[in-house]
C-alpha cells in the first residue's frame, strides 16, 4: 500500500452502500490524467463519515483529490492489453467546494468576544461611559 495524493474528476457519481455486516461505506471511479495523454481510472472507496459525506456531495465531472492509501496492480484487457490496475481507499476528499468554503469562513471578519466585565460594565453605566476612566486621561 501507498500513502498518496491523487487529482482527477469524478468519472460518475458516487454511491452509498451497505456491507454485509450492516456499515455503509461509499464507492467512486475517478478519471486522473496520466501526463501521457491517457486517463487513468481509479476505484475509490470511503468508510470515515467524512470522506462519504464530501464524495455524495459531489455530482458527475466535478474536480476532486483525495488523499488515502493506493493499491496498484494489472489486469487483462479485452484485446490482450495487460492494463494498470489503481484502487484507493479514501480517508480524506477534498473538492473545489470545500476549498470556496473554507476561504469564505475565513474571509468574514470575526466579532471580538467581550468580557463578561466589561458587558456589566455597559449595563450599569451605559455602553459609551463604561470604559471612560478619567483616570486614564494623560498628565
Amino acid at each position: 500500500m501507498i500513502d498518496a495524493l491523487v487529482g482527477g474528476k469524478l468519472f460518475k457519481a458516487a454511491e452509498e452502500r451497505l456491507s454485509q455486516a450492516g456499515k455503509t461505506f461509499v464507492t467512486a471511479n475517478i478519471r486522473a490524467a496520466d501526463g501521457e495523454g491517457e486517463g487513468l481510472f481509479i476505484s475509490v472507496v470511503a468508510f470515515s463519515d467524512s470522506a462519504k459525506a464530501a464524495l455524495l456531495a459531489l455530482d458527475e465531472g466535478d474536480s476532486v483529490s483525495l488523499a488515502g492509501t493506493l493499491k496498484i496492480g494489472t489486469y487483462e484487457a479485452r484485446d490482450g492489453s495487460v492494463k494498470a490496475s489503481v484502487s484507493m481507499v479514501a480517508q480524506n476528499v477534498m473538492s473545489a467546494y470545500q476549498v470556496s468554503r473554507k476561504r469564505k469562513a475565513a474571509a468574514e471578519p470575526e466579532t471580538p468576544e467581550v468580557h463578561p466585565g466589561v458587558k456589566l460594565a455597559e449595563r450599569l453605566y451605559g455602553k459609551r461611559d463604561a470604559m471612560n476612566d478619567p483616570l486614564d486621561e494623560p498628565f
